[in-house]
């Protein structure tokens, strides 16, 4: 929503000949010529070194030279009163011209609010409806408009692309975007920068180093953070598999990477039975690998999820299946059907990021340096792990309830 300009103050247009006195030094009168409706003025101003004296009758003629008669004569102080009740009526169009119009102005000369893109890697997730509210929060805060699209699917790069492409076209003032793929989006994010269109990256990187600024979790600290609350659970040893989420997205592929290196420095009698299965960008997908790893492994005491599909999916198979008592699961990201698992028992461990705030400081961050103002190359919007115990914390509420509705109703 753009936001309204304040209307601008209209000038109280004068004849070209007038002039207004200066403070104290004000003389005047202003008489109707005989015979007229009031459309003729008069109007005269004693300044210090230039006098002044513009008089028009109603067809703009100038009455300058006229003889002064038995029916044109009036009284030199009667003219001087009614000059000075006119020029109080002029200084009180002026102050009136203080007060903001209910009605907007001609503001051709003003600067309209401007438009910000937010590409997600996809729209059906409960996280990226967290970040849209984020960018709004930050859009109202800042009076910028803000304009959300994306694939429906986080694995349609080229939908992406072809979204990225459209905003070129339409001349955006700026862009802030999650990356699908680190590789596949370098041309049209170029090819926006070339076109005088700033780029903020939010959630997931990108093999580019043209953009102002990158604002998301540290990623690997957060598959760091997994394993270590792994190791704790099954206390120190055991078997594990990972769920991989899709090649070229950058996040995960960090999150995965994190937790592999440190349970296998950390907890070295704990066996990662697999490391390179793929779950996808759907549910389904995801439900469909899990279902394949339980039949694979006949005994597993952990899985790990990088994402909020594969956690969802392992939730659902391993209680399906009747496993749920003997795995340990530890998943990124919530939903309400996460954090219902995490209160019911069939979760134990979230490492929950704040999608709010990498849509809110998205935003701010691009309008930042839009405006000239230095940011920061890279942002950690932070993550927390959640389990039973501390999820009615205020840190845990306040990545696990983000303000959706408030900002997307």
């Amino acid at each position: 929503m753009r936001r309204c300009s304040r209307s601008r103050r209209s000038p109280v247009l004068l004849p070209s000949e007038a002039s207004l006195p200066a403070r104290g030094d004000a003389r005047g009168a202003g008489r109707l010529a005989p015979g007229t409706s009031g459309a003729s003025v008069e109007i005269r101003a004693a300044l210090p070194d230039r006098p002044s004296r513009c008089t028009l009758d109603a067809t703009g003629t100038s009455r300058r030279n006229r003889p002064r008669t038995k029916n044109n004569w009036r009284s030199p102080m009667l003219d001087r009163t009614r000059g000075l009740g006119f020029l109080a009526s002029i200084a009180f169009a002026i102050a009136g011209c203080d007060r903001p119009s209910e009605t907007p102005a001609d503001d051709s000369g003003a600067t309209e609010a401007r438009t910000i893109a937010v590409i997600p890697k996809g729209t059906s997730h409960e996280f990226w409806k967290a970040v849209h509210a984020g960018a709004v929060k930050s859009g109202r805060d800042l009076g910028v408009e803000i304009v959300w699209q994306g694939p429906a699917r986080e694995d349609d790069r080229d939908d992406q692309i072809k979204v990225v492409e459209q905003f070129i076209t339409k001349g955006v003032d700026g862009i802030v975007i999650a990356p699908l793929d680190d590789t596949a989006l370098i041309r049209p994010l170029k090819e926006a920068a070339e076109a005088g269109i700033p780029v903020a990256v939010i959630d997931s990187g990108v093999n580019w180093d043209g953009s102002v600024t990158f604002a998301a979790t540290d990623n690997y600290e957060g598959g760091v953070r997994a394993a270590r609350e792994m190791g704790r659970l099954l206390e120190g040893r055991g078997t594990v598999v990972v769920m991989r989420y899709v090649e070229g997205s950058a996040s995960t592929t960090r999150r995965e990477e994190g937790f592999i290196d440190t349970l296998r420095s950390d907890f070295p009698d704990v066996e990662l039975l697999s490391d390179n299965a793929y779950g996808g960008a759907t549910l389904e997908g995801c439900v469909s690998t899990a279902e394949n790893l339980l039949d694979r492994f006949a005994e597993i005491d952990g899985v790990f999820a990088p994402c909020e599909p594969a956690t969802v999916a392992f939730m659902r198979t391993l209680d399906q299946a009747g496993r749920k008592d003997a795995t340990a699961i530890v998943g990124f990201d919530a939903s309400e059907s996460l954090v219902e698992g995490l209160r019911s028992g069939k979760v134990d461990a979230l490492v929950v990021q704040s999608p709010f705030a990498m849509g809110e400081r998205g935003v701010g961050l691009l309008i930042d340096s839009i405006e000239g103002r230095d940011v920061p190359a890279r942002v950690d919007t932070g993550c927390v792990v959640v389990t039973l115990a501390n999820m009615e914390s205020p840190e845990a509420k306040t990545v696990l309830a983000p303000p959706i509705d408030e900002y997307l109703r």
